[in-house]
């Protein structure tokens, strides 16, 4: 019976510390005709869905209509009247790419 619950018990753990590589917090820089800005992302899964928050200089969205199928992943963005659709791709548990209409940029995971 003993083994039986500590069997149960490390499921229990190791599940509770199962995340997807995605999850958490990303940063890349942009650039632009004005010059380069920061871009901050917050990203979370919960099954196939993504959720989380786009954030600059110039303010803050939540992610929409958010998606993962493995490493590829996709989302849009609403922001200033414009919604902008976005694909992305996990390369390494510390870097994903993202890309739109607006080009391509590199994602490096923050370290807490």
């Amino acid at each position: 019976m003993k083994l039986l619950f500590t069997f149960f018990l490390l499921v229990g753990s190791f599940t509770s510390f199962a995340q997807n590589a995605i999850d958490g917090s990303w940063k890349g820089t942009r650039e632009t005709p004005n010059g380069t800005f920061e871009v901050n992302y917050t990203f979370k899964v919960e099954g196939k869905d993504l959720t989380g928050t786009w954030k600059t200089q110039f303010g803050e969205s939540k992610l929409e209509n958010g998606k993962i199928d493995g490493k590829k992943f996709s989302y849009s963005i609403s922001f200033n009247d414009m919604k902008l659709d976005y694909t992305g791709e996990v390369v390494n548990e510390n870097e994903v790419t993202v890309k739109s209409e607006r080009g391509e940029m590199k994602l490096t995971k923050v370290k807490p």
